[in-house]
């Protein structure tokens, strides 16, 4: 079961029509899977607006286990790159959000190196951790933390079963080197 937690939808230095066009493509998409959904729009202008303008996105969904998985979208600089719509913007921050909920895992893909990081530098015990599917960055990730740390993980994928939905699991499993800070008082 999954809820929305709400999203955020911002905007620089361009017209404050742009949150609504946002807005209404996201929830034209999310709208078919549950009706409840409350995107904020932040709208900054003058001096506190910086010099670059821009729009984008943020959307938050919440299992009901407690697991938040996001998805972020913001327009390119101008100057670089493509010119982004805002309903395009809106509908590929919600179908990424999607993709994060059907992945599943206790971490969403965009954070999974940083729950790998913490197991690492934990106490040298077990930790487990529940992923969906790795992302290329999280692979590359797993490179350097054997390089750095000379330290293995075990990955056991867990296939989709009936119980479970979305896509498969990966299952990682390591044993932390016990870093504590050096620069810490002893009493």
């Amino acid at each position: 079961m999954m809820t929305l937690t709400p999203g955020c939808r911002y905007s620089v230095r361009v017209s404050p029509q742009m949150a609504n066009r946002i807005v209404d493509s996201a929830r034209s998409i999310l709208n078919k899977f549950i009706p409840d959904i409350y995107i904020y729009t932040d709208h900054v202008k003058g001096i506190n607006s910086g010099k670059s303008p821009g729009f984008g996105l943020s959307l938050v969904a919440e299992t009901t286990n407690g697991t938040f998985l996001s998805a972020e979208l913001a327009s390119n600089p101008q100057g670089q790159g493509a010119a982004v719509l805002p309903e395009d913007l809106g509908r590929n921050c919600a179908k990424l959000l999607l993709e994060e909920i059907y992945r599943g895992g206790c971490v969403d893909s965009t954070n999974q190196s940083l729950a790998l990081l913490f197991m690492t530098l934990g106490q040298q015990d077990v930790s487990k951790v529940l992923l969906g599917p790795l992302s290329p960055y999280t692979i590359e990730f797993l490179r350097h933390l054997k390089s750095f740390f000379q330290i293995m993980f075990k990955i056991e994928t867990k296939p989709c079963g009936e119980e479970r939905k979305g896509g498969d699991k990966v299952l990682m499993t390591c044993v932390g080197i016990g870093f504590s800070n050096l620069s810490k008082t002893l009493k």
